[in-house]
């Protein structure tokens, strides 16, 4: 990392500009040519383009876009075969889980790990509650993927990080795993993931378990009650910016609008999620659900409406709540090398 404030200032300006370039750019495109889940290629985007100043070489890149389909693959295979039999079938959606949460306390893995939680969310809840998408969600999760990756590149090549003598390589933190949390943190996930296949309303409960993931892996930052409160409300504000989208597109409904609300959007989160800070996860967690949700508002899925948008912003805001409640009480209370057990002795720390 760079030592002059200017430098780092200007990579982050850099890194904020490729993040909402390529969301925006990406999220309309999708928009244009019908996709059923238009947020999933400029997910996918984002996290490559958050993990780091310079674009991965090819070959890491193709490793980490083969290994999401793989999981993929694998997840569908698991929901056709096991679908109808829930306790083989919740076992080994939890057995990973608790691989990708294993990998995630050790510091390594990088984005590739989330995106596996979010394929091993989504693929199994609408393989199995959704008879239309179940034979396509492969093909949508190749798109995603694919179109992903080609935003990250594109975004790269318009706005180039220039070589400097002091670039240097981030290296992964080098910790045990802590495999206590990973199961704890297990538990909540498919907690939820349950809550949702008895659910109802799939397309509005769909973002529990995306939300629940995405808080578990930003309160190993959170050092104290306020900081996860503040985890939670910076979140929250990822689905009020959503709900806010969704009324602007209804006053005007075009693709230029929804280009432009998801640029200034992306501009405000990914910015703050390309800083150098602590608090840069938690934003980029916040895009992860304005996304999400704002996507599955203008999609075409049935049951995907604008009337479920204030179910959603509850649905999310029970979900941040609910992570962040049962991680107090099932996290181990005992701090780990790093310190960073969740302190929930007072709210005035």
């Amino acid at each position: 990392m760079s030592i002059d404030p200017a430098h780092d200032r200007l990579a982050q300006t850099r890194m904020g500009l490729r993040v909402a370039l390529a969301v925006a750019t990406g999220f309309t495109a999708a928009l244009y040519f019908g996709a059923v889940m238009p947020f999933l290629g400029p997910l996918f985007a984002a996290q490559f383009l958050l993990s780091g100043a310079r674009p991965a070489p090819i070959a890491k890149t193709i490793g980490a876009a083969l290994v999401i389909l793989v999981a993929g693959i694998a997840m569908l295979l698991l929901s056709a075969v096991l679908g109808d039999r829930p306790v083989p079938f919740l076992l080994l959606l939890g057995l990973t889980y608790f691989i990708c949460f294993a990998v995630q306390s050790t510091g390594k893995g990088g984005p590739a790990i989330f995106l596996i939680q979010v394929v091993a969310i989504i693929v199994p809840l609408f393989a199995i509650l959704n008879n239309q998408l179940a034979g396509s969600i492969l093909s949508i999760l190749i798109t995603g993927v694919l179109s992903g990756t080609v935003l990250m590149w594109l975004a790269y090549a318009m706005l180039p990080e220039p070589h400097g003598p002091d670039d240097e390589e981030a290296t992964a933190d080098d910790r045990p795993p802590d495999l206590r949390r990973a199961l704890a943190n297990t538990a909540i996930l498919l907690a939820s993931v349950v809550i949702c296949l008895t659910s109802n309303n799939l397309t509005a409960a769909a973002v529990i378990p995306i939300t629940v993931a995405s808080l578990l892996g930003q309160l190993d930052m959170a050092s104290s009650t306020r900081a996860a409160f503040g985890m939670v409300l910076v979140n929250l504000l990822g689905g009020l910016l959503a709900s806010l989208a969704y009324a602007l597109l209804s006053l005007r409904p075009s693709l230029l609008t929804v280009f432009v609300i998801v640029l200034i959007t992306a501009l405000v989160l990914g910015g703050r999620a390309a800083a150098q800070s602590a608090d840069a996860k938690m934003y980029a967690g916040a895009l992860t659900i304005f996304l999400t949700i704002f996507g599955l508002g203008v999609s075409p899925l049935p049951g995907s409406a604008g009337e479920a948008f204030a179910t959603r912003i509850v649905y999310v805001g029970g979900a941040l709540l609910y992570a962040l409640l049962l991680a107090a009480v099932l996290w181990p209370r005992a701090s780990n090398a790093n310190g960073s057990s969740l302190k929930v002795t007072s709210v005035s720390e």
